[in-house]
């Protein structure tokens, strides 16, 4: 009995459709597209509860008081810049655990996302690219860790065909940075690297690898930076050109991201979806072909 039911759940779960005719045909034109208010509101407080929750855990910790206010899903993240200017490796304490916060792994695996991949990957089997998951804090003016033009696929080995799933947890403004895309830009297939900074910000790993004559290609696409809200899922092409924007609020950055990708893809398949630069796979050892010296 409760396998049928089980069987009767997926078979309804696999009737939904999340994305009409003209988002799929919009997302295969510009490898990236946005999906206002596609989170219920209790999905996202969940979160944000939980990341106030975890800045107050590393208070205890470090011996801070704490002398927040109480949780608003407007201003889940105080105290976190106090605890950063105390010593910016309580920082990553945070970082670290918001992470395994339950109601963000949940949203993780939930089923739309799944269903997504499949309108958008025909005949794909999806995966979930473990370790591809996780909060984004980008603080003010901390130009050092914001991503510079890239693809995904070089940073995060799976399939070609991935996608990235973005989802901010405050609005987005221009002050504060929205991610920067060049739609279109998937059709050129996966491009060469080089090991680069151009910034001289002190980059290292996946962060300081570059599009091999980037200015060429970023010449030849319109760029889109949408201003996006809680709620709102951007569906991202792991090939699509994209970019981190400069923080110059007075605010981090926080946003979710996680990655999907297809266990089918011949490329994928053929290097064992070996996982990422965070894991220790060095794409250079991968894709030698597509690595310039």
């Amino acid at each position: 009995m409760q396998w049928l039911i089980w069987q009767f759940q997926k078979d309804v779960e696999s009737m939904i459709k999340y994305l009409t005719e003209g988002q799929v045909a919009q997302f295969q034109k510009n490898g990236v597209i946005v999906i206002p208010d596609f989170y219920r509101d209790e999905e996202i407080n969940s979160i944000q509860r939980g990341i106030y929750d975890v800045i107050g855990q590393v208070m205890v910790k470090n011996g801070v008081p704490d002398t927040r206010t109480e949780f608003s899903s407007e201003t889940f993240d105080q105290g976190y810049l106090d605890l950063i200017r105390q010593n910016r490796a309580w920082g990553g304490e945070v970082y670290d655990g918001i992470k395994q916060i339950p109601a963000f792994v949940r949203l993780v695996a939930h089923p739309a996302h799944e269903a997504i991949f499949s309108e958008l990957r025909l005949g794909a089997q999806p995966g979930v690219a473990a370790g591809g998951y996780g909060i984004r804090i980008d603080n003010p003016l901390e130009d050092k860790f914001r991503a510079m033009w890239h693809q995904e696929y070089p940073a995060q080995l799976r399939s070609i065909d991935g996608l990235v799933f973005w989802s901010p947890l405050i609005s987005i403004t221009e002050d504060i940075g929205p991610v920067i895309f060049c739609p279109g830009s998937h059709v050129e297939g996966p491009l060469a690297v080089c090991e680069a900074d151009p910034e001289s910000s002190g980059r290292n790993g996946a962060y300081a690898l570059q599009i091999y004559r980037e200015a060429e290609y970023l010449a030849k696409y319109e760029k889109l930076a949408p201003l996006t809200n809680p709620r709102d899922l951007v569906v991202i092409d792991f090939l699509v050109l994209h970019a981190s924007g400069y923080n110059r609020s007075t605010r981090p950055r926080w946003s979710m991201q996680f990655r999907y990708f297809n266990f089918s893809e011949p490329t994928g398949r053929g290097h064992a979806w070996r996982g990422s630069y965070a894991a220790g796979v060095d794409f250079r050892k991968i894709h030698p072909e597509l690595f310039v010296a």
